[in-house]
Formats: structure tokens, C-alpha cells, sequence
């Protein structure tokens, strides 16, 4: 019985330095702000200003292309390989399908095409709201490149737990359906926001799927 209730207390101190851990985080990481213009349980519509990302591509299936470009994206803000100062780490880091060439967004640098026949994701990290494209340092390779995403409403839905394939592709189609409830038209691939580590416990996550909507 002893061990059983030092089990229990231990598990129970390991859930609230958990979500100490959590709130602290959260409270201290810089998020992009938005205007939400309708709120509807989960879902949202938002208006958010524009971004500047550090942004790379990687191929291969979603998780693993998630893991091999949150490496050099690291690396560029943390300046270990350029000279310059620290850039602060925020949240979300954001992960999309490459978006046709059409896109409306400035770059310094050409998107990295994928191999044939391979999946490609890009994978960002937004920069905290003092720096604008003129003010980044430039990353030590190509393979790390900056770019502004115009402001744009998009659709969002919220989620907490494990973003499993299956997960991502069921909150998707909830979101999608949720447009379509109200007459709004898609105007991009989905972009799924991951704001917490992976050691972070599934209930304690937080997740979106967004959509942009297409705007007259």
C-alpha cells in the first residue's frame, strides 16, 4: 500500500510540475497576435497581421519532414552558425504544403523544389514582432530562407492531444465542413500550428489546423 501511494504522489507531483512547466511556457513565449472576428467553440475566424518567418523545406512524410526542418531552423535562430544575435523562440512552429508560385508572399530566397514523387512540407518558425525582413540577419546557407506572409483571414479550429496523421486529417475535414457551413471559400493548403514540445503532456497540448479564406 505504501508503494502504491508513493506511486500515486509521484505521478501527482510530475502532473503539476507538468503543467507549472506549461503555464510558464505559455506565458512567456511570444504568439502572433489576431483579431478573432467569429469564435464558435473550437472553431475561429481571424484575422491575422503579417508574419516573417524563417522558413525551410524538407521531404518525406509529415512527422519526420517536421523533425529533420526544425533542426536548421534552430540553428539560424539561435546563431550557431551566423554571426549575430539571438532570435527569440516563439510559438507557433508552423508546417504546410508548399504553396503554388502564385503565392502572394516576398521572399529572399527561391522555394526548394522536392524530389519526384516525394512529399514536401515546409516548415517555419515566426519571428517575434519587433523584427521585419530588413532587420533578420541573413542565415549562413540557403537551405534556411525569410519570408513575409501577408495578413490574411483564416479559418482556425483548436485542438488538444497527440497530432497524429489521423488526428490532423480529422480536424481538417471538421474545420473544411465548418467553412462550408457558413459560405467560406478555401484559398490554400491547411497549415498545422504546433505550440508545444513533444514532452508536453497531450492534455496539456495545444494544436490548430488553419485554412485562409478567400476575402472579395
Amino acid at each position: 500500500m505504501k508503494t502504491f501511494l508513493l506511486i500515486v504522489g509521484v505521478v501527482a507531483l510530475l502532473g503539476i510540475v507538468a503543467m507549472a512547466v506549461f503555464v510558464f511556457v505559455v506565458q512567456n513565449v511570444e504568439t502572433p497576435e489576431y483579431i478573432a472576428v467569429e469564435s464558435d467553440g473550437a472553431f475561429e475566424i481571424r484575422d491575422y497581421p503579417a508574419l516573417v518567418v524563417a522558413e525551410t523545406t524538407r521531404s518525406g512524410a509529415r512527422r519526420e519532414a517536421l523533425g529533420a526542418g526544425f533542426g536548421p531552423l534552430a540553428r539560424y535562430i539561435f546563431a550557431k552558425e551566423r554571426a549575430g544575435e539571438k532570435i527569440a523562440m516563439t510559438a507557433p512552429v508552423i508546417q504546410q504544403r508548399p504553396e503554388a508560385p502564385a503565392e502572394r508572399i516576398a521572399m529572399t530566397a527561391p522555394v526548394i523544389q522536392s524530389p519526384t514523387g516525394e512529399d514536401a512540407w515546409s516548415v517555419r518558425f515566426i519571428m517575434p514582432s519587433g523584427y521585419n525582413l530588413e532587420a533578420l540577419p541573413a542565415p549562413a546557407t540557403s537551405e534556411v530562407r525569410l519570408r513575409e506572409i501577408p495578413a490574411q483571414r483564416r479559418a482556425a479550429v483548436r485542438f488538444s492531444g497527440s497530432t497524429t496523421d489521423a488526428a490532423l486529417a480529422e480536424q481538417e475535414t471538421a474545420l473544411r465542413a465548418w467553412m462550408a457551413s457558413r459560405g467560406l471559400t478555401p484559398a490554400g493548403p491547411a497549415v498545422y500550428a504546433y505550440y508545444n514540445d513533444p514532452f508536453t503532456p497531450g492534455f496539456l497540448r495545444r494544436n490548430e489546423v488553419l485554412v485562409d479564406v478567400e476575402t472579395p
